[in-house]
């Protein structure tokens, strides 16, 4: 059985409903799967995980949210080569750009993802949530 992470970090609780979609899909197909936000994820929990699935919104010009998320994250680097991963989150404006970038940023890191990453504008409608439910399962 896959162990599966969650890990994401919600303002308006858009990211959560995701992150939420993203555990259902994992257990689903049998994963042992685990909500976490950012605040309660470090770069020492990484090895405990088969995959690791992460979740940000867009926040300022297209970043990661910088007060939890991108210190998390930026902790994380050094262990995301040959880890399976999955990327998603939310967004009010603009385009994409965030996820592209740091998307990149998990390639560079010898990431291997293990889906496309799933993006939605504000609160996920239906489409998103089946999208979320697939990434879920595409880390088992």
């Amino acid at each position: 059985m896959s162990k599966i992470a969650v890990v994401y970090w919600s303002g308006t609780g858009n990211t959560e409903a995701m992150a939420t979609a993203v555990c259902e899909g994992a257990k689903e197909k049998g994963a042992e799967a685990v909500m976490l936000t950012a605040a309660e994820f470090s770069d020492s929990m990484m090895d405990s995980f088969d995959a690791v699935a992460l979740g940000c919104p867009s926040m300022g010009v297209e970043q990661l949210e910088e007060s939890q998320f991108k210190p998390m994250f930026n902790s994380c680097e050094a262990k995301l080569k040959g880890k399976r991963i999955a990327l998603f989150g939310s967004y009010g404006w603009e385009d994409g750009e965030w996820m592209r970038n740091w998307e990149e940023t998990c390639i560079s890191d010898g990431a291997v993802l293990a889906c496309d990453y799933v993006i939605c504008n504000d609160a996920p409608d239906d489409e998103a949530i089946t999208s979320c439910k697939a990434l879920g399962a595409a880390l088992t």
